[in-house]
């Protein structure tokens, strides 16, 4: 993993008070958790084992964000569309989106089209786990978020889920 500047400033793990700096650091570290997860192909966080991970904790220069510090930033996340909480009651695990489902829905309808695919039926797993997905970003991507980027889809009548059998799929348009 390679590490934004901010990592070894230490202010940088404590959430500051000027609304402006606040917004920039906020932004800042959205897109160090976002990062960290795509290059893990992570798609949930448990806050007690991230709050103990390197991404918050910075031995080298002995700084960690707080607990409310992390939940500032995971509020954040939240707002833009890139983090789901699993109970929002309890806020101890969260699904984290790197891609949003309408841009995944994006990326894997462009796919669709270069691959002149339409009108055609795709198995689910076909789409994340077949031969010919095989090195695109979504390959491997987790059935719920694959599920949503499709209903984004759906909603632009761009595709159309489908059952048969035990398996799910998805004829695009």
């Amino acid at each position: 993993m390679e590490w934004p500047w901010q990592y070894n400033f230490p202010p940088f793990f404590t959430i500051q008070p000027n609304s402006d700096t606040r917004k920039k650091q906020l932004e800042a570290w959205c897109s160090l958790i976002l990062n960290y997860h795509k290059q893990k192909k992570s798609y949930s966080i448990d806050v007690t084992e991230i709050l103990n991970s390197q991404l918050c904790h910075n031995k080298e220069i002995d700084r960690k964000l707080s607990l409310d510090g992390l939940y500032t930033v995971l509020d954040e996340l939240c707002r833009t569309g890139h983090l789901e909480w699993k109970d929002p009651k309890t806020k101890k695990q969260c699904l984290v989106m790197w891609r949003t489902p309408e841009e995944w829905g994006n990326l894997i309808y462009s796919w669709i089209i270069s691959k002149s695919m339409t009108n055609t039926v795709c198995t689910f797993y076909e789409l994340t786990n077949g031969e010919e997905s095989e090195g695109t970003e979504f390959y491997g991507l987790e059935k719920w978020l694959l599920l949503r980027a499709i209903k984004t889809l759906e909603a632009q009548r761009k595709a159309e889920i489908m059952m048969f059998d035990d398996s799910e799929g998805v004829k695009f348009f």
